[in-house]
């Protein structure tokens, strides 16, 4: 299959096994009324077949590939006019669903599949339910809490606006070619937090930098945002990133938002 071989450098696998993605779709919820589902990097159409035997979802797809965006055109007649050419990393999503809610589903290809998430975290007043299957490995990550080395940036960004569920393990043999790790799929679903107690840009700018040297404590990975010794007094600077809960990120965030309206 040329298409298997064009895909490579994406890092992804295509799902062979029409049982798991049933059960993939399955796992879709569709929260507050969402119709639309986009459906990102479907390849040869193995989930795509398995959602459009869902008329109540308006399923859309998106794909960089150009031989597997015409396979699907040859192939789901029903996808007409709903097949995106595009790299999803880039889509303007507002503009694409004139602001409606969607839910996003797919096989995510393993190098991109953090940043597919950075740019679910983007649209976050949109997408209300995420359906991916990743590598386990990040699966683990995602949906870890705190006090673990595998708690992240990612971990604390996504789980304060989506409640995060890790639902089932993937072999790697339902895919060809079959990746050399195991698989898994997570359901995102938004939360009640349309909006965090704190500038929800420095709280991305302090989670960033408190991971960026997670060794050290938030005393001093924080020092770059020049606050001085007595206003990181608090015990919370006495603690590394992978310690904290979302909810202290977002004291943190608030201390050092309230250390520079001081200094302004």
């Amino acid at each position: 299959m040329d298409s298997v071989k064009a895909k490579k450098h994406l890092g992804q696998h295509f799902l062979a096994d029409s049982n798991i993605a049933r059960k993939i779709v399955e796992s879709l919820r569709l929260p507050d009324g969402v119709a639309e589902v986009l459906e990102i990097g479907p390849g040869m159409g193995v989930l795509t077949g398995t959602l459009l035997q869902h008329p109540e979802y308006r399923t859309s797809v998106v794909e960089i590939d150009r031989e597997s965006v015409e396979y699907l055109g040859r192939h789901f007649p029903a996808l007409e006019g709903r097949i995106h050419s595009q790299d999803f990393l880039k889509m303007d999503l507002g503009k694409l669903y004139d602001g409606q809610p969607i839910s996003i589903i797919g096989n995510f290809p393993y190098n991109i599949s953090s940043q597919i998430y950075f740019q679910v975290l983007a649209h976050r007043q949109q997408v209300r339910e995420v359906v991916g299957m990743i590598q386990k490995e990040v699966a683990d990550r995602l949906a870890e809490g705190p006090g673990t080395k595998t708690y992240g940036i990612l971990s604390v960004l996504l789980q304060a606006y989506y409640t995060i569920d890790y639902l089932f393990t993937v072999p790697p043999h339902v895919f060809n070619p079959p990746p050399k790790v195991q698989s898994a799929v997570i359901r995102l679903t938004r939360n009640a937090t349309e909006k965090l107690a704190c500038d929800e840009v420095l709280f991305f700018k302090v989670v960033k930098q408190a991971f960026a040297t997670r060794r050290k404590t938030l005393r001093n990975a924080l020092k770059p945002f020049g606050m001085p010794p007595e206003a990181t007094a608090d015990p919370l600077f006495d603690k590394r990133a992978e310690q904290l809960s979302v909810a202290d990120f977002v004291g943190l965030t608030q201390l050092v938002e309230r250390e520079r309206l001081d200094n302004k």
